[in-house]
């Protein structure tokens, strides 16, 4: 199908949050310390484009979406930076191709004709996937934005998109806390679940929980941008698969599904009856995304040497020809995803 050709650019990081007109959204000021962490060539990571901390994230846990309970509060581990800037290259990435058919689905939800679209957006950050999605479904929207950071919750309220694609209201609200008790009555009434770049840091055990919870709501799932595992870049270098391999063992850390998540979701949402569609969403970057691939690169490496601290001296040097490589504009590097459509049966009076 035709792309549109214009798309809702990236908003602003907004000031400290203070009172304002949106329904449920946080007033606290922003959590955790957004300075950035350390890379093998001493230079600075934007938290979220590498490891946060030298034992990583909790088995359970991604950086803004708190999955399990550990009745502790804990900084968050994603700068809105990082998300912002990556923001540009996640919406050239999510595949157009699933749009059509969740139109479809969307379209004949029994029991709701001329009702307005009930959005639950898992572990929504700044909002990135509202801005992307929003605008391109027909209808009035309520998106309920779900995340355990406030700051993260203030800018996606206040950075939401207004207007469907045909003009129609769109509104908001946020809610902060756990997503591990993630239900079907918690979902009740929804038409829609999505994420971005979850399914990768959730168990096996929490992929089955999240499409039991839909399958029960009767909602259809749209799932994008968990990693598949594979980069390529140009030209390639004897190291790639090295760091590739430890990077991949990075991401399974404490169970976590990491680039088997995509195949994992699959089965969970095809066991409870679901229709499941993989399609590619690849990042690809090349000069004009400079900032953003060395920001990834230096993440991507910091997590190989810190899986496997035997490859630090060669993975410095490697990561000091890739930076030189990008700040020529010769990189060119393509970080596969992989973006998931399950189109769960309708239950009676549901989605």
């Amino acid at each position: 199908m035709t792309r549109p050709t214009t798309t809702q650019p990236a908003a602003a990081i907004p000031a400290q949050p203070g009172p304002r007109d949106v329904t449920g959204a946080a007033t606290a000021t922003p959590g955790g310390d957004m300075a950035a962490t350390g890379s093998t060539d001493g230079a600075t990571v934007i938290p979220g484009a590498g490891p946060a901390e030298p034992a990583g994230p909790r088995p359970g846990e991604r950086a803004t979406v708190r999955l399990r309970d550990t009745g502790e509060e804990e900084p968050p581990r994603y700068a809105p930076e990082w998300l912002q800037l990556r923001e540009p290259a996640d919406a050239a990435a999510r595949s157009y191709d699933l749009l059509d058919p969740l139109r479809i689905r969307l379209a004949n939800r029994p029991g709701r004709a001329g009702a307005g679209l009930v959005v639950h957006d898992i572990g929504c950050g700044t909002g990135s996937m509202g801005r992307w999605l929003a605008p391109r479904l027909d209808g009035t929207q309520h998106w309920v934005l779900h995340d355990r950071d406030p700051y993260l919750l203030h800018f996606a309220a206040v950075a939401s998109p207004r207007s469907a694609a045909d003009g129609s209201h769109v509104t908001v609200e946020t809610r902060r806390g756990d997503v591990a008790r993630l239900t079907p009555d918690a979902l009740a009434g929804a038409s829609l679940v999505t994420a971005s770049a979850l399914l990768d840091v959730l168990t096996r055990e929490e992929v089955g929980t999240l499409a039991a919870a839909c399958a029960g709501a009767g909602c259809p799932a749209l799932l994008t941008l968990s990693v598949a595992g594979r980069v390529e870049l140009t030209e390639p270098h004897p190291l790639d698969a090295e760091i590739t391999e430890a990077f991949n063992a990075h991401q399974r850390r404490g169970g976590l599904l990491g680039p088997d998540a995509v195949t994992a979701a699959a089965e969970a949402f095809t066991e409870h009856g679901a229709t499941v569609r993989l399609n590619p969403s690849p990042w690809r970057l090349g000069p004009e995304e400079a900032t953003l691939t060395e920001q990834w690169l230096r993440g991507w490496v910091g997590a190989a040497v810190e899986e496997r601290p035997e490859l630090a001296e060669r993975a410095g040097a490697y990561l000091t020809e890739r930076l030189e490589a990008c700040a020529a504009g010769k990189l060119r590097v393509v970080v596969h995803h992989t973006d998931l459509l399950a189109l769960c049966r309708p239950v009676d009076g549901g989605a």
